[in-house]
């Protein structure tokens, strides 16, 4: 038992960070819960360091020390600090601002769980963490259109969650356990397999949005604050890919999963990057760009067992992304919602504007930044995997991509009209937000062949 929960320090750190930062909330000391957060956070992390390159699992196989999940810390936990520093930006002052920071701590733990998940009951635990906290922080402005997205969100949850718990009934009752691991036993039901197949994909496949269960996405990050969209497109989808690559792993080929995943991949890339591109709200077109994103994602999913390159694209895709995209949403805090706000903003805030340029050529694949490091190795993985046709679909959507975040680019340079607003003034935090990440989205690009040789 010693030997196990020393291998979960870091978790063990992030639940204890939750307690501490909710007595501070009850005892309304919100800049102390603050801290508690961030330096929670900051010390998780750090206690994952050693241990990188493990390959093993606690209580039984049901959690697994992996390089999944170990790089999963090490991405989802300073995403987490960064995001609670856009939270307190937008809602510091709030009457009950500490319960933000602890409720994204608790939708991070969520995530984590799903990212390490060796058993499908810790799948079905990962998904009510991270998903009851969420539903709280999109209604958390108590507007009428913060209060229908997270009733949305919670019906659309509710539903999901329930279809992929019945579904795994059927894998359990077939191979006698709950633990990943055993699913190949499963070999010789292909039918029941399949069942239970795309019951997880229908439950993990909201956490990710991917299509068609996408749907509480635009809705729910545009009624929740930016902040909160911001993290929600990043921390939770992130822990539902790592999670399904955990089950895919162990997954029978009789289950024909790859093309399985590679035809919703397809529909996630294609109805994405064409549902933003008639977008004028940025927040709902960053909203689709990131159902699109997770369709990228599953070139990697596909590729597990069958490329040496799968797990790598997936962390350096996923590190990349976290990056690129809560860049994105910090300049959309700092300017405005709709489009029109960014006519000019390339003349008035020069180094916001060309961070902004950055992160949208980034989620392109534009070389050399860090998205087009990670689009190029899960190309990589799944041509190695033999779906050479998936990536030539998936290069033509970056190009489709480029008309999506060209119309921000433009409009960032163009001249705004004689009554267009002006820009914000960028709060410290928001800009060091933009700041962070935009070194990383130029520093993962450029020092590609660095960070991978270190996985």
């Amino acid at each position: 038992m010693a030997a196990d929960l020393a291998l979960l320090i870091p978790e063990i750190i992030v639940l204890l960070t939750i307690v501490f930062a909710l007595v501070a909330e009850m005892l309304r000391l919100p800049r102390i819960a603050l801290g508690v957060t961030l330096l929670g956070l900051l010390l998780a992390t750090a206690m994952t360091l050693p241990l990188l390159g493990m390959d093993s699992s606690v209580f039984g196989g049901t959690y697994r020390i992996d390089t999944l999940s170990v790089w999963a810390k090490l991405i989802l936990l300073p995403a987490t600090a960064l995001s609670i520093l856009l939270a307190r930006a937008e809602l510091g002052g709030s009457d009950r601002e500490g319960t933000v920071y602890v409720l994204v701590t608790l939708v991070t733990l969520g995530s984590l769980v799903l990212a390490s998940a060796g058993d499908t009951m810790l799948l079905v635990l990962g998904v009510l963490l991270s998903g009851l906290g969420a539903f709280a922080l999109v209604a958390y402005p108590r507007d009428d259109r913060a209060t229908e997205a997270a009733m949305k969100f919670f019906v659309f949850a509710s539903v999901t969650g329930a279809v992929m718990i019945f579904g795994l009934s059927y894998w359990f009752g077939a191979s006698g356990s709950t633990l990943l691991s055993d699913l190949a036993r499963l070999e010789t039901r292909p039918v029941i397999a399949s069942v239970g197949l795309i019951a997880v994909i229908v439950g993990l496949g909201y956490k990710a949005s991917l299509v068609p269960f996408h749907f509480w996405a635009p809705d729910a990050y545009d009624g929740a604050p930016v902040s909160i969209a911001a993290y929600l497109s990043v921390v939770p989808k992130i822990g539902a890919i790592l999670a399904l690559a955990q089950v895919v792993r162990d997954l029978p080929l009789s289950t024909n999963w790859a093309m399985t995943l590679a035809a919703v991949s397809v529909l996630t890339m294609t109805y994405g990057y064409l549902a933003a591109l008639v977008q004028n709200n940025v927040v709902r077109l960053l909203a689709y760009s990131s159902v699109a994103q997770a369709g990228y994602f599953l070139l990697g999913v596909i590729a597990v067992g069958a490329s040496p390159l799968a797990f790598e694209a997936i962390i350096v895709f996923a590190a990349a992304y976290a990056a690129m995209n809560l860049g994105a949403f910090a300049v959309v805090m700092a300017t405005g919602r709709n489009l029109d706000t960014f006519a000019g903003i390339g003349r008035k805030k020069i180094a916001m504007a060309v961070a902004m340029v950055v992160f949208l050529l980034s989620l392109a694949g534009i070389p050399p930044l860090a998205g087009f490091v990670g689009k190029f190795l899960l190309f990589g993985a799944a041509m190695d995997a033999g779906f050479t046709w998936l990536v030539v679909v998936a290069i033509l959507n970056s190009v489709l991509s480029l008309a999506v975040y060209l119309r921000i680019v433009v409009t960032l340079y163009a001249q705004p009209a004689a009554e267009g607003a002006s820009a914000n003034t960028p709060m410290p935090l928001v800009k060091l937000v933009w700041i962070v990440a935009a070194v990383f989205t130029l520093g993962i690009g450029l020092a590609a062949q660095a960070l991978l040789g270190s996985l």
